[in-house]
């Protein structure tokens, strides 16, 4: 029920973008400061990775030798690559996306309940320094799961259930990435907030399940906040939601 709940409000969230300017907007903005800072690391990656490999390893006169080195040089690349992508999600998630997450969460919550509800008043740049710091946990435990799950592939032999965690895990902070947007704004402290994430785990994976799909992921991902706070609002509704947890 949990799983089919998460679809039904993952599809929801981009219905209900559409029938909207403002998010419309906002959601092709989230994409493009993505794909822009993605775009921006690989290519420095392409200009400097030569350099880097032959600080660690120059190249050799040998022709016996060579073409080790050439496997070195393009695998060194692709390993960047990787890099360059992680840490482009990060410092557009971290920097960027999260405030355009947050202003999308805010609209959709304005137009469903005719205001924003928060705890208290605080000026422009507190609300950039909380919402930095509540973005970091949610940025780096699925870092953290991912690379357990990775470790857990080196030495245990269970190759496609490794695939299946690792997408499971993925899709699940992913998608609580955003359901955690609307209770980190009324200041509800990150335990309670991990707790619901941990009683909602079904949601959370039918929620992620079209980010799975290639193409249409970016549709999803791109208007993901609009429906997480759907979910959120209808859940614990407007009155209760700075009790929840």
């Amino acid at each position: 029920m949990g799983l089919l709940m998460g679809l039904k409000y993952s599809v929801r969230g981009v219905r209900f973008a559409m029938g909207s300017g403002t998010l419309l907007f906002w959601g092709m903005v989230r994409f493009a400061v993505v794909i822009l800072v993605t775009g921006i690391l690989a290519s420095l990656i392409f200009v400097y990775h030569q350099p880097i490999l032959d600080v660690i390893w120059a190249k050799p006169e040998s022709a016996w030798v060579i073409w080790l080195w050439y496997l070195v040089s393009w695998l060194m690349f692709l390993f960047l690559l990787g890099v360059a992508v992680i840490f482009s999600y990060l410092i557009s998630q971290i920097l960027f996306s999260v405030l355009i997450m947050d202003h999308m969460s805010r609209v959709t919550e304005r137009k469903v309940t005719g205001q924003v509800k928060e705890p208290k008043k605080m000026p422009l740049w507190k609300q950039f320094i909380f919402l930095v710091k509540q973005e970091i946990p949610r940025t780096i435990i699925p870092v953290l799961f991912s690379l357990l799950i990775m470790i857990l592939g080196w030495f245990v032999l269970l190759g496609p259930l490794v695939v299946f965690l690792s997408s499971a895990i993925a899709i699940i902070f992913l998608a609580w990435d955003n359901t955690d947007l609307t209770p980190a704004r009324r200041l509800i402290p990150f335990g309670k907030r991990f707790r619901f994430l941990s009683k909602s785990i079904l949601f959370h994976v039918g929620f992620g399940l079209p980010y799975l799909v290639p193409v249409v992921n970016i549709l999803f991902l791109s208007f993901a906040p609009v429906g997480a706070t759907l979910y959120y609002l209808d859940t614990y509704g407007a009155e209760k939601t700075g009790n929840a947890g």
